[in-house]
């Protein structure tokens, strides 16, 4: 019986350990699985710096997260987001419904890429800017992801979103290349429920950036 019970209380701990070791590593295999998953369903890989995710408090927090274009692109460099921060309301996510109450986004650098058959990164990875119309469609898309998901968005009560430096590449003609600094620091919208309500930002973003991205962007337009 002393035999059997030492056993069991060695099997105890040793479980209390495992356990242990797995929460403090918690953040470093949801790290390395949302790499995975990324370059699984993109193609491209992707490089977090550090991934949280609170297990007492609803926060997720994913700092120094590189994407790189795929081979067709020279696996250059494409975002650059030092952080990405959010809140949300447990209890509504227990109801399948998302309620955002804090999103801290940090763009520090989108480099718009042009390979050597002359397609750009944006428009061949479905990622270009949106045009008239984009409102009703990001709200079909979200009607989408609630029949995918059976998740209900719900909306975001503060978005804070900087973004720093867009950069044209040229693969093929080097001397194309261009680099525009946005410079919009901490600008916040409260309760953000639609892609209409996104629509001032995309404002800014157009004036800060000039004539830069719809250079980039336009169909046939040289960005000599």
């Amino acid at each position: 019986m002393k035999k059997l019970f030492k056993w069991f209380f060695t099997l105890v701990l040793l479980v209390v350990v495992l356990a242990v070791v797995l929460l403090l590593s918690l953040d470093t295999i949801l790290r390395v699985v949302a790499e995975n998953r990324i370059r699984a369903q993109t193609g491209m890989d992707a490089e977090i710096g550090k991934f949280h995710l609170g297990l007492l408090e609803p926060v997720v927090t994913i700092k120094d997260f590189k994407l790189y274009n795929p081979p067709s692109f020279g696996g250059t460099p494409f975002l650059n987001i030092p952080e990405i921060h959010v809140e949300y309301d447990r209890a509504a996510l227990a109801k399948n419904q998302i309620h955002l109450t804090l999103i801290r986004f940090n763009l520090g650098e989108l480099d718009i890429v042009r390979n050597e058959a002359g397609q750009t990164n944006l428009f061949a990875l479905g990622l270009a800017l949106p045009k008239k119309g984009a409102a009703g469609a990001g709200d079909q898309r979200l009607k989408e992801i609630k029949q995918r998901t059976g998740l209900d968005f719900r909306g975001i009560d503060a978005l804070n979103v900087s973004v720093g430096t867009a950069r044209f590449i040229d693969l093929k003609d080097p001397r194309n290349n261009r680099e525009q600094k946005i410079g919009i620091d901490n600008v916040v919208m409260k309760n953000v429920r639609t892609p209409a309500d996104l629509a001032g930002l995309m404002v800014l973003v157009a004036l800060r950036s000039g004539d830069f991205l719809t250079g980039a962007l336009g169909p046939g337009v040289n960005l000599k």
